[in-house]
């Protein structure tokens, strides 16, 4: 099915990250991991222990001394249905070619040493060309760690020059077959581009820049998805369903101290400083100021965690908030996706995360089915060096919550691995001023904010965190109305025949219908925008997203959606 080129020096993490990646293909399907090294070397002993104890129990590991056509072809016999072979360190099975051949024999004369470094090399084609058959032929995937040598001072003696030449003929024609190459550099990977790349961007590519001298930069189409928010998808005089921000709009008096500070020309002078904004929210939270962190929306936070904490492997659990990912891929950040089951409910499994992620970004409740996460669950993910990031974006909209840590933290007390992260956009309606806060102890929030540009939250936006925290009973107030618009649309969806809905404590209702997407666009050209959710990794366009409103638009919506999905089923049938 595919071939993939991991490429690292050594200990660069090039055979953990294949490991994540044949996890990540296989799920819980075999893998057989051809394995390199003699274990009657202590040092490789141990080396090929550690390697075992952190692969999964069901893998099959063979030991393949010599790397020939037929050692290949035997192995992959010996295991026919596995979802990935993964070949752990190619050089070394180059070296035992070499010295085969006699490469590493005392004295060889010229041609003696020609003619062993050229069998080694015939022998090695014959490998890469069964890899590439088996990668085409079978149902599986193979990926392949090769060592990256060369980089450094040359080696003395034939044998060693002639691996070091044999290991770089070899990796350029894995390459030149492979579906996909990376470069693992001190646990940090690299996507190389395909061959050919740079001339020409990939038809399915999006070109987002040009620089000054011509060279065209190129977008991620998986990145491009993260960035696709439900904004986008209301036009004028439509009746919103898709975006989150409370339609009741923001109270008057946020209102009148926005204006004040947007008109002040005093104000407007001085660059702001949120020392104040800082004081009145640890108050609100009962925090310390040296806690709060004052940011330009939750966004803006989740985009300063990579160079806050320069994670080494960062797991992001889905479907949630998707700007945290795409923040920690533009920082190249190696971001490995955990995706919460529906089947389950949306609950995490904390089982579920990498253990070597140092970085753990997850939304409580999520962005996209609204699902509250148990305590225990996010407790569960701590361990030593592991920092966890909450975006608790949507938790003021949970009677009990504005202004509590009770879901994200053990108890009250913060600790240094958790950065909590808040925005009052959605629930106070004013996503266009910009203001959020990230609270963690004092090392971590001094992080982040050493992470932002200077003066990264404007006046105005400082003002309006003054003023909430100054008014503390109306998170609470719009969270009770907003309880009810939710109990009001969920009754509504689960009456339409066909139409999963999971439970939400959120503003907003997911819902699943195989007509899902063929529905949302009728509701389009009717003028009732809904979020379809096939940007939320783990869902897809069939999965709608419905915020909540009033009851009275909320019948038009469930009305108008009945309508779609049977209109849909009659044209299916047809």
């Amino acid at each position: 099915m595919s071939l993939t080129l991991a490429l690292g020096g050594v200990r660069s993490g090039k055979s953990a990250w294949a490991e994540r990646e044949a996890t990540r293909i296989a799920g819980r399907r075999s893998v057989l991991v051809l394995v390199n090294g003699d274990e009657s070397d202590a040092a490789m002993a141990a080396r090929i222990a550690a390697h075992r104890a952190r692969r999964p129990a069901h893998w099959r590991a063979l030991p393949v001394h010599r790397i020939d056509p037929a050692a290949v072809d035997t192995a992959t016999a010996a295991f026919d249905d596995a979802a990935v072979v993964l070949v752990d360190g190619l050089g070394g099975y180059l070296a035992r070619l070499l010295e085969e051949a006699g490469a590493f024999a005392d004295g060889l004369a010229p041609q003696q040493a020609a003619r062993a470094a050229q069998a080694a090399l015939d022998r090695a084609r014959g490998v890469v060309q069964r890899l590439v058959e088996h990668a085409a032929s079978s149902d599986g995937a193979v990926i392949v760690a090769s060592e990256e040598a060369g980089l450094g001072v040359l080696p003395v003696g034939y044998g060693s020059n002639a691996w070091l030449d044999l290991l770089g003929t070899v990796n350029q024609e894995l390459s030149a077959a492979a579906d996909r190459a990376v470069l693992i550099v001190a646990g940090r990977v690299l996507e190389l581009p395909a061959l050919g790349a740079a001339t020409a961007a990939e038809p399915d590519m999006v070109v987002s820049l040009t620089s000054g001298n011509g060279e065209r930069w190129v977008e991620d189409p998986d990145v491009a998805a993260l960035r696709a928010h439900g904004d986008k998808l209301v036009h004028a005089g439509d009746q919103d369903h898709a975006v989150n921000v409370d339609a009741a709009g923001a109270p008057d008096w946020l209102l009148e101290t926005i204006a004040a500070a947007s008109t002040d020309p005093n104000g407007l002078a001085r660059y702001p400083d949120d020392h104040a904004a800082r004081e009145a929210l640890a108050r609100m939270y009962a925090r310390l100021p040296e806690e709060i962190v004052p940011v330009a929306g939750a966004a803006q936070a989740l985009w300063a965690l990579a160079p806050a904490f320069h994670p080494h492997l960062a797991a992001c659990v889905h479907p949630g908030f998707t700007e945290a990912e795409a923040g920690l891929r533009a920082h190249g950040v190696p971001v490995e996706r955990v995706l919460l089951d529906p089947d389950a409910g949306f609950i995490l499994d904390p089982a579920a995360i990498p253990a070597d992620a140092d970085l753990v970004v997850l939304g409580n409740p999520t962005a996209a089915c609204g699902r509250l996460q148990p305590r225990d669950a996010i407790d569960a993910l701590r361990r030593p060096g592991r920092m966890i990031v909450v975006d608790e974006a949507f938790l003021d909209q949970v009677p009990g919550e504005p202004g509590t840590f009770i879901r994200a933290t053990v108890g009250r007390e913060l600790t240094d691995d958790v950065v909590v992260v808040r925005s009052f956009t959605k629930s106070l309606a004013i996503a266009g001023v910009r203001a959020g806060v990230a609270i963690a102890a004092p090392p971590a929030a001094a992080r982040l904010r050493a992470a932002l540009p200077p003066w990264a939250v404007g006046g105005p936006a400082l003002a309006a965190m003054v003023a909430i925290a100054a008014h503390p009973d109306e998170l609470e107030a719009r969270a009770a109305r907003v309880q009810d618009e939710r109990a009001d649309l969920s009754a509504r969806l689960e009456a339409i025949e066909g139409l999963r809905v999971w439970p939400s404590v959120s503003n907003h209702v997911l819902c699943h219908h195989p007509d899902g997407a063929a529905a949302a666009a009728t509701l389009r050209a009717r003028g009732i925008a809904v979020r379809p959710c096939g940007t939320f990794p783990g869902l897809t366009d069939d999965h709608l997203r419905i915020t909540a409103r009033a009851p009275e638009f909320n019948a038009v919506l469930a009305g108008a959606l009945a309508a779609a999905l049977a209109l849909a089923g009659q044209e299916a049938r047809a």
